[in-house]
């Protein structure tokens, strides 16, 4: 009798797993049917736009739907987060992230959603460098050069970020505390209007990833003085690192992934991590990456998930540090 009670359970157990199977493969099979929006929490022409851009065009080829890309700037990236946060969870509202999002829990006393337990994570689609750039206006023509110019003119050297809480904005600030710089803080709404301001002399100084700092660096608009890895960029390999050329131990490196709302399926997570994976693989895509100064990840969900969650601790530390606060 015991006997064919466990068997019994073990075929229902058995056909149990056979419809799991069957549903979660009629979900991935069935998914996408329509057109995929990928928020983008910022304004449009810097590097978490741009390679959004390059990846929702790519994605949408090979799954056949189309990728439009929306870009809702606004509270360091708040507003386009909250949308993606309270929107259904099925797959077809996606949010482009960048470190602002690890950010945001040190700098804002209320958030409407939770920046770890609110998501999906997919992947992280690359890491990111920066580049020290300056108005061709300045008289310094090295970072040992610009950190005595600021010191000897205390807070009269602005530089400028895409905004309070940007990994720009957190570069800069970790670079005035170990240089000993008295640098001013100038938020901009994007990459575009900052670049703008470092063009014309409004700003002094910026750190900007290379996707966007080098075409203008190498057109003779503006000067880089330092990259912010450790090692030296293959776009710029005349331009020494921050750590070597004055500040020892100096390295800042941030990223870009996808999310989806937290409860969105498992196989519409499984199927949009191995097709924007499947992206990121593309030889034309890995170029076009390296080309702009931006490292390839495409890691799990799990990983990502961890990446996040130690980085909102990581930023939590250095904001307080700096006592950086909203403006």
């Amino acid at each position: 009798m015991f006997g064919l009670q466990r068997a019994l359970w073990a075929c229902i157990f058995s056909a149990g797993c056979s419809l799991f199977g069957i549903a979660y493969t009629a979900v991935a099979q069935s998914y996408p049917s329509k057109p995929i929006r990928i928020v983008v929490p910022a304004g449009a022409g810097g590097i978490t736009d741009l390679l959004a851009r390059i990846v929702g065009q790519k994605l949408g080829e090979n799954i056949g739907q189309q990728v439009v890309i929306d870009n809702r700037a606004g509270a360091s990236g708040i507003v386009g987060s909250e949308i993606v946060a309270k929107a259904p969870p099925d797959g077809y509202l996606l949010l482009m992230v960048y470190p602002s999002h690890a950010a945001n829990p040190g700098l804002f006393a209320k958030i409407p959603y939770d920046t770890v337990h609110d998501f999906a994570p997919i992947t992280m689609v690359s890491g990111v460098h920066l580049v020290l750039t300056v108005t061709n206006s300045l008289p310094a023509k090295s970072v040992k050069e610009l950190i005595a110019l600021a010191k000897s003119k205390p807070g009269t050297l602005n530089y400028g970020s895409t905004g309070t809480g940007s990994l720009g904005h957190l570069a800069a600030e970790l670079f005035r505390s170990m240089s000993g710089a008295q640098i001013t803080h100038v938020p901009y709404k994007g990459a575009p209007q900052v670049i703008t301001a470092l063009i014309s002399g409004e700003v002094g100084m910026f750190f900007d990833p290379p996707i966007t700092s080098v075409p203008q660096v190498k057109a003779g608009k503006t000067r880089a003085l330092g990259v912010t890895t450790t090692k030296r960029l293959a776009v710029l390999p005349d331009v020494p690192t921050v750590a070597e050329a004055g500040v020892p131990g100096f390295e800042v490196i941030g990223w870009n992934g996808i999310l989806a709302p937290a409860a969105t399926p498992k196989p519409i997570i499984d199927k949009l991590h191995t097709e924007i994976v499947k992206v990121l693989r593309s030889p034309d895509i890995v170029e076009r990456f390296t080309q702009n100064g931006a490292v390839i990840i495409g890691n799990t969900p799990a990983e990502f998930a961890a990446i996040v969650k130690g980085d909102v601790a990581k930023w939590l530390k250095v904001i307080q540090s700096a006592g950086i606060r909203p403006e």
